[in-house]
């Protein structure tokens, strides 16, 4: 009998800008799976467990981020495969990501510099532009700093700026595939923030070194599908800036989407 695979896109507030590079992940995946198994979609905000006999013999890929719906799945990850794990997504939370680099020693932006500041909403994923902010000086980041604060948001983080190639990585966990990229040769961008650090250089570093930063960080926190972003300052070494659940891989769709399918394989032997 074929596999039940449901299917949770998510909601369109935790996708600022990327809904339907969001959506086509899942899209692609569900194309290579859907000949061999019964393949059920869902958006995040009409998510009803019910509906999705949750047995053993069933799995659920989630893109899902609101509190409730992870609630839900967490009651369901002890009987039934889910990727990601709903404790992998709330431990993706800026703030935690943060925590866990410096427990394990990965290279983050230093807290001073002269080249401004990033301010960053902590408490949840960046739902609009005024959660991710760079602000030249202290004095508009002390302003930066009380305007959240008003907005009721009391986690956050601030970063010093730090130049260099700003560089995109994706991976799957248990599996071959790792990709990076340079968002600003591609053009794509969420927030515009991308622009920022200018024209890349192509600096060279330890790509081995990363995907063993990423996937040690990605195995703490709990989560198979994951992307981030890393600063590689001309001496080649670098520091990651974000970290995430379950990105779009608009650049590398087709590649990730097989790689999705080979962990869902193993996940359901």
């Amino acid at each position: 009998m074929n596999k039940k695979i449901a299917l949770i896109y998510r909601a369109h507030r935790f996708s600022p800008n990327s809904v339907e590079k969001d959506r086509a992940i899942l899209d692609a995946v569900a194309g290579l799976l859907e000949t061999d198994h019964d393949i059920h979609r869902f958006s995040e905000d009409e998510w009803d467990g019910k509906k999705f006999t949750a047995t053993p013999k069933n799995i659920v890929l989630s893109m899902a981020r609101t509190p409730e719906v992870l609630m839900a799945l967490d009651s369901e990850s002890l009987r039934i495969p889910i990727v990601n794990k709903p404790d992998g997504v709330k431990n993706c939370s800026r703030l935690h990501v943060h925590q866990t680099m410096i427990r394990l020693g990965i290279s983050l932006p230093p807290s001073e510099g002269c080249d401004g500041y990033w301010l960053k909403r902590a408490d949840i994923a960046a739902q609009n532009a005024d959660d991710v902010r760079f602000v030249p000086n202290k004095d508009q980041l002390t302003e930066a700093i009380r305007d959240l604060e008003r907005r009721d948001v009391q986690d956050y983080i601030v970063s010093a700026h730090v130049k260099g190639d700003l560089v995109k990585f994706y991976g799957v966990r248990q599996t071959s595939f790792f990709h990076y990229c340079y968002p600003a040769d591609t053009g794509q961008s969420k927030f515009g923030h991308e622009t920022r650090n200018g024209v890349p250089h192509h600096y060279p570093f330890p790509v081995s070194q990363l995907l063993l930063d990423a996937d040690r960080l990605a195995s703490e926190l709990h989560v198979d599908v994951y992307g981030g972003d890393c600063i590689v300052r001309p001496d080649g070494s670098y520091c990651l800036i974000d970290f995430n659940d379950w990105p779009s891989f608009s650049t590398c769709r087709e590649e990730a989407a097989s790689a999705i399918v080979e962990l869902v394989k193993l996940k359901c032997t």
